[in-house]
Order: structure tokens, then C-alpha cells, then sequence
């Protein structure tokens, strides 16, 4: 798959707050969940982050409920969450609900 200067496949999803990924580590099963927050500006030289305790620049949101930080390198996209076009929001009545942050939670 081509790619462009930001290492980031040409054509396919960006890594962003929302998207639905792979999270890879050294032992056992890949994990998956959602994005939920983006540390980059404290990940950057200078940013805040501390040599001996390295900020990790992704939070995400494990199916398990679990909480978990990973750097870019250790994060797929779902290739089960590419969609064509937006999926219609939901009936607020029917009870069903969307993973992500949700107020009051």
C-alpha cells in the first residue's frame, strides 16, 4: 500500500480520536478498542513527558473496558471499521448505544 510523507496509508483511514484499532503488545493477543484521546502535544520534545516515565501518545478504550496508552507504532486501524459513507445516528428511544465517551459516564 502506498504511502505518504506522515507514514500513513494513501487513501485509507486516519489514526484519530474515534477510530476503532488494533492495539499490538510484545505478548499476547492483539487487543482492540477505540481511540479516545490524542497526547501529542506532551508526547513532543519539550512537551512534558519524562525520560525515565515516556508519555505514550494514544489513548484507548478497550472492548473489555479496560483503559490502555500505546504509541503509534504499537496501533492498526480495525480494518473491520473502514465504512464507505456515515452510519446514521441512532433513535435516542431505541436504547442502543454508541461506544465512545458518553456524558455522565
Amino acid at each position: 500500500m502506498a504511502r505518504n510523507s506522515s507514514n500513513r496509508p494513501v487513501g485509507g483511514p486516519e489514526l484519530t480520536v474515534g477510530v476503532r484499532v488494533l492495539v499490538r503488545r510484545s505478548a499476547g493477543a492483539d487487543l482492540i478498542g477505540e481511540v479516545v484521546e490524542d497526547y501529542a502535544a506532551v508526547t513532543d520534545p519539550g512537551g512534558g513527558g519524562h525520560e525515565w516515565a515516556p508519555v505514550h501518545r494514544w489513548a484507548v478504550a478497550l472492548d473489555d473496558g479496560r483503559l490502555v496508552f500505546a504509541d503509534t507504532e504499537d496501533l492498526t486501524i480495525d480494518p473491520g471499521s473502514y465504512r464507505s459513507a456515515p452510519n446514521p445516528s441512532p433513535d435516542p428511544d431505541s436504547g442502543v448505544r454508541t461506544p465512545g465517551r458518553h456524558r455522565g459516564e
